[in-house]
């Protein structure tokens, strides 16, 4: 059975925390790429437009009359080949999203704890409510948890409190477990999760 250190605020290890056997092996990164992908389009609003040249105001007169000027014939000044005309296949608002089926977002989930695993970047924390209202306090716990280049810290329900405390450190964030997806488990370095959250995660693989 895998297994992760369990540590306290002063980032001493004092036991271990055992995790399902489901989470053996190697993670499947064929589905971790569907995951980031599905994530990554969600969040795109598909709100670019551009203007075709029936769009463009302006145009409705012949700009010089069709023969005998010299010059090439032209219907409109806001032809795609004029400044300031249409646009040829610009962008126009369209859904990007990229839906995965329940069960493949939860195995994605598992995925996403065993890449985790393999990295040895997931670890358990006995509980953050020990922390002081302080954005120095978290600074100084995730030091101690070598997390200072960016971490996760995954507990059981919303905690505003602690959130608002880490709001200002880089790459730090609070999630609960049961918000918690494939694409922040990747995002982070560091996962750093109390055993409340892990049994949470647990239940969901």
């Amino acid at each position: 059975m895998p297994e992760v250190a369990l540590h306290n605020l002063a980032g001493e290890k004092v036991g271990t925390v055992t995790l399902p056997k489901a989470l053996e092996g190697p993670a499947d990164t064929a589905l971790l790429w569907q995951a980031v992908r599905m994530a990554l389009a969600n969040q795109r609003q598909g709100t670019a437009d551009t203007k075709t040249r029936g769009e463009v105001s302006g145009g409705g007169r012949k700009p010089w009359r069709q023969k005998h000027t010299g010059r090439a014939r032209h219907g409109s000044i806001r032809s795609p080949i004029w400044r300031k005309g249409g646009i040829v296949f610009g962008p126009h608002p369209r859904d990007y999203r990229y839906p995965l089926p329940q069960q493949l977002r939860r195995k994605a989930l598992v995925e996403g704890l065993k890449a985790k695993l393999g990295d040895e970047g997931l670890v358990a924390v006995e509980s953050l409510e020990g922390l002081e209202s302080k954005t120095k306090a978290v600074a100084k716990f995730l030091k101690g948890m070598n997390a200072l280049e960016g971490a996760l810290l995954v507990v059981d329900r919303p905690n505003p409190s602690l959130a608002r405390l880490c709001r200002n450190l880089r790459r730090v964030a609070v999630k609960a477990a049961p918000d918690l997806n494939c694409y922040d488990l990747l995002l982070f370095p560091r996962v750093v999760a109390t055993p409340e959250a892990l049994k949470q995660l647990e239940a969901m693989t």
